[in-house]
């Protein structure tokens, strides 16, 4: 329990007491108490508790400290796959998988509070981790593991890319392709980034791709960081990865720092956000090298067809919203506009803001589903998916709630900056507002698929069951103008 005083999460004069209680259908509960003050209850096999209880209790004790109420309710189990109902702060609940990192936990509004590493173990968020020293460590686990130290460390040596021990943390919302934080003993830091475990999607998940157009758009006025490295020999790792610069500043999803909450900076981050959307679109990407990177013409008639088609391998239940809408897409389908880099899931949170003010958006991340295509697809999602007054609290509208606050301009307002900064005409803009939307309870589905295919214990992943159709009637309702 150590640990826990080191990280200054309790009091060092406060005794922490930890044992193993008899509980439900022979189940043991973990209980971990500081002052007589019980921090966290985990019912759980005693036999995977291992030597680490506080992998649970630190992550409850940093909450705590941050003023969270939780609250532990039993679920339904399925065989071997025990879960935890964590609400906090009056917000729907987040299921958790305890297998992904073996007393495992998350807490709604505050997955950050989950990524804090000490020597020894690691407690991650909202995704499956596993961080392990040696291949004959990974050898040994159930699941590979996302990232293995040696190897990775002599990879870097060889590139010159700092020296020394590997730290690394997992950084972003994790939901899609994974994305570390790699410091160095000799005070190196760079960002990895790899593909979520198999079984995945066609296409999806290309991180070496996403390297390739990074690399490409390098010199251009592009609000991109630098590539370091890339390289596709699974062995290394478990799977293709590449490394990029740290570029520092803040991800903007739920909160803002201080210098930047005011209602001019408030305007000025979501400006910023247009703004740089107009200069990707911009981009010459024949003069970059990017002339095979994607095919241009009938962009729109394939994205149809290509994700009516990856909604029949996704799919793990028939939603009748999805079907529905399939069907206005093809029948309304507009006149594609001159093509450009596309980015693909351009929003808010997979952006970065300088330190200070005025808002200045400086890197743009995550570009995975990227290609050479319609602009307005970008322009679309963004849209649609930007959370203002009135929008659901969950779901998608939750990865970027702080647009809500007073200040930030509305859908409307944005649609009228690109309109005005890009010279494009928005005649047609609400056909791709439906088209993110439908893109998306696609996208989603899989996700759902692997969970329940017991390839992920992302907890997010566990409200898709009704997110997903949620969304896909948003969608129709978008399509049909309500």
């Amino acid at each position: 329990m150590d640990e826990l005083r080191e990280v200054g999460l309790v009091p060092d004069e406060q005794d922490l007491g930890v044992g193993v209680e008899p509980g439900e259908d022979g189940q043991g509960v973990v209980a971990v108490e500081a002052a007589g003050e019980r921090l966290v209850v985990d019912d759980l096999e005693p036999e995977r508790l291992g030597r680490d209880p506080c992998r649970v209790a630190r992550a409850h004790a940093r909450a705590r400290q941050h003023r969270l109420e939780i609250d532990l309710q039993r679920l339904e189990r399925r065989p071997r796959r025990p879960r935890l109902r964590l609400p906090a702060l009056g917000q729907p609940a987040l299921v958790v998988g305890a297998r992904a990192v073996r007393l495992g936990v998350a807490v709604a509004q505050q997955p950050e509070l989950l990524g804090h590493r000490t020597p020894g173990y690691l407690v991650s968020g909202p995704a499956v981790t596993a961080i392990v020293d040696t291949p004959e460590e990974a050898a040994a686990l159930e699941l590979p593991p996302l990232l293995v130290r040696r190897p990775l460390e002599t990879f870097l040596d060889e590139r010159g890319i700092g020296a020394g021990a590997i730290e690394a943390t997992t950084i972003g919302e994790g939901h899609s392709n994974i994305t570390y934080l790699i410091a160095r003993s000799d005070g190196t830091e760079v960002v990895l980034r790899r593909p979520p475990r198999p079984p995945l999607p066609p296409s999806a998940h290309d991180v070496l791709r996403e390297a390739t157009l990074l690399a490409a758009v390098g010199p251009a006025d592009v609000r991109t960081p630098q590539v370091l490295a890339t390289c596709d020999d699974a062995s290394i790792i478990g799977g293709p990865f590449y490394v990029m610069e740290k570029v520092d500043g803040h991800v903007m999803t739920t909160s803002l720092p201080d210098d930047l909450d005011t209602l001019a900076q408030r305007r000025r981050i979501a400006e910023e956000l247009i703004d740089a959307l107009v200069e990707v679109h911009a981009v010459d990407w024949q003069a970059c090298g990017l002339e095979g990177f994607g095919k241009p013409q009938g962009y729109l008639e394939r994205q149809l067809r290509r994700f009516a088609g990856l909604w029949d391998v996704n799919k793990t239940r028939e939603i009748p919203d999805v079907d529905e809408v399939t069907r206005w897409l093809g029948e309304h389908r507009p006149e594609q506009q001159a093509a450009t880099i596309v980015h693909g899931d351009y929003r808010l949170g997979n952006t970065m803001y300088a330190h200070g003010a005025p808002a200045r958006l400086v890197a743009i991340f995550d570009w995975e589903l990227a290609t050479i295509g319609d602009p307005l697809a970008d322009l679309g999602y963004l849209t649609a998916t930007y959370p203002q007054p009135g929008d659901p609290p969950d779901g998608i509208y939750a990865l970027a709630a702080v647009t809500r606050r007073e200040g930030f301009p509305s859908r409307e307002e944005l649609i009228a900056r690109y309109e005005e900064r890009s010279g494009r005409p928005m005649r047609e803009v609400r056909w791709y507002q439906t088209l993110a939307l439908w893109k998306s309870c696609i996208f989603l589905e899989g996700s759902y698929k692997r969970l329940l295919a017991g390839t992920t214990d992302d907890p997010w992943y566990e409200t898709f069951g009704t997110m997903i159709p949620e969304l896909a009637e948003r969608a129709r309702r978008v399509a049909l103008g309500g």
